[in-house]
């Protein structure tokens, strides 16, 4: 008898040549389409240039400021009040701070920078107006929430006034205008200011950078007094009247 045996097919993966790309045909196709795709280059490119002209000029202003050298200042006398301190057995607490971080932290706070807005009274340049006159140096006010002819605010449909709290004030400043930065290699800050009028974005600098220096003298010296007082304090509990 014979024996038949099943001998194992190979089946082989069809061959469809539509999947080949046609570079000929691929060109003509877009070669066809040719004024639709210029048309819609032409549209995009005109509204980028609209939208980059009808968009106010920004201008920025910024200080590279340092922390001063205290030797021989309140720093020095914090050290010579440590010194005779350290005579009497008497500790003063810890050395000197990192007066960067410091001020850093005081120029982004809302304290500080709510004093700031209402002593140079900028609440008005920073909520109510749209723009900065170039030719005529003078700010274009938002006249639906102030009215710069009386110099009041405006009020709503229910009668509000629509005079910004502090907190808008705040807000405004930091997300609109300052920028603050530290470089931790020289330990420097550099203090920003972005404004529609460039000579606003000058002042504000100038005025924070003023503003931010007499903070850290007043507290230097707060601090100084305070510690004088106290040295001054355990003296007269000592009884060495030499110390004395």
């Amino acid at each position: 008898m014979d024996q038949q045996h099943n001998i194992p097919t190979v089946q082989q993966a069809p061959y469809y040549p539509d999947d080949e790309i046609d570079l000929r045909e691929l060109f003509a196709t877009l070669w066809a389409g040719k004024w639709v795709i210029f048309a819609f280059t032409l549209i995009f490119a005109a509204g980028g240039v609209a939208f980059a002209l009808i968009k106010p000029n920004i201008y920025q202003a910024s200080a590279l400021v340092a922390p001063a050298n205290d030797e021989g200042g309140v720093k020095g006398l914090s050290g010579q009040l440590g010194g005779l301190a350290s005579l009497a057995g008497i500790s003063l607490g810890g050395g000197s701070s990192n007066q960067t971080v410091i001020a850093k932290e005081v120029l982004q706070s809302r304290a500080f920078l709510t004093d700031f807005i209402h002593r140079h009274q900028l609440a008005v340049p920073l909520i109510a107006v749209d723009g900065w006159n170039q030719e005529k140096q003078q700010w274009q006010y938002n006249r639906e929430i102030y009215n710069p002819e009386t110099e009041t605010w405006l009020q709503d449909s229910e009668g509000k006034s629509l005079a910004p709290t502090d907190w808008d004030l705040v807000k405004a400043f930091q997300e609109n205008h300052l920028n603050v930065s530290e470089n931790k290699d020289t330990g420097m800050l550099t203090i920003s200011i972005k404004n529609l009028s460039p000579i606003a974005a000058k002042e504000w600098v100038t005025l924070l950078v003023a503003d931010i220096n007499e903070y850290m003298r007043k507290e230097n010296v707060s601090t100084a007094e305070a510690r004088i007082a106290y040295l001054e304090g355990k003296l007269n509990e000592t009884n060495i009247a030499g110390m004395q």
